[in-house]
């Protein structure tokens, strides 16, 4: 009797199994499968065993970068490097890398030299105006011309000059054209002006 059930058993597992191959005939799945094997038996006919060990140590690099990427925290850089591409910065920097690099290719012993004793001149200057006191002179006077708008104003006037001489006459030049000038009230304000400037600077200077 067990050996009747056994037989059926068989033959129902035999005739799944014909229906399974049956299906895979049908939709071409057996034919990938014996490519594959195909595929698979080739590869592993053509693998020498320098080939394998080349695998194995590319394997074993591969997992000790992973390691060290993983050790040293730099996914949360990502997100940095992304706003990077997303806005452009990282090819703003690649480009100044090469320029940089560029730079330093042309740049020649004798012109190391230069700017190596160029930088030990400007560190002794700027060791001197410290230790005497001019550079605390320097920044008291440009802080005061910030806060009185000094360099603003004359940045301000210049401008306006300079588009003023554009749209005026020439002089007409002689003693007349300099008397018609010297009557102007502006031309009198301005040399009381730079008369009184003369003054004040003469007095401080007769000071020391």
């Amino acid at each position: 009797m067990a050996a009747i059930m056994s037989e059926a058993t068989h033959e129902e597992a035999l005739s799944k199994a014909q229906e399974a191959l049956a299906r895979l005939v049908e939709n071409g799945d057996l034919e990938r499968i014996v490519h594959l094997a195909r595929l698979a038996g080739a590869a592993q006919d053509s693998m020498s065993d320098e080939i394998v060990g080349r695998l194995a140590g590319m394997a074993s690099d591969g997992l000790d970068l992973l390691d060290r990427v993983n050790r040293s925290q730099i996914v949360h850089a990502l997100p940095t490097v992304s706003a990077l591409v997303e806005n452009g910065d990282l090819e703003r920097i690649v480009h100044l890398a090469r320029m940089v690099g560029a730079a330093q290719d042309s740049m020649s012993d004798e012109m190391v030299t230069r700017m190596a004793g160029m930088a030990s001149d400007a560190m002794c200057l700027l060791d001197r105006a410290t230790r005497t006191g001019v550079m605390d002179r320097l920044l008291a006077v440009a802080e005061k011309m910030d806060q009185e708008h000094i360099l603003t104003d004359f940045l301000r006037c210049l401008a306006g000059a300079t588009e003023e001489a554009a749209q005026t006459p020439a002089p007409k030049g002689g003693i007349s054209g300099l008397w018609d000038l010297m009557k102007q009230p502006e031309t009198q304000q301005t040399i009381q002006f730079l008369m009184l400037l003369g003054k004040h600077f003469r007095s401080c200077r007769l000071k020391h």
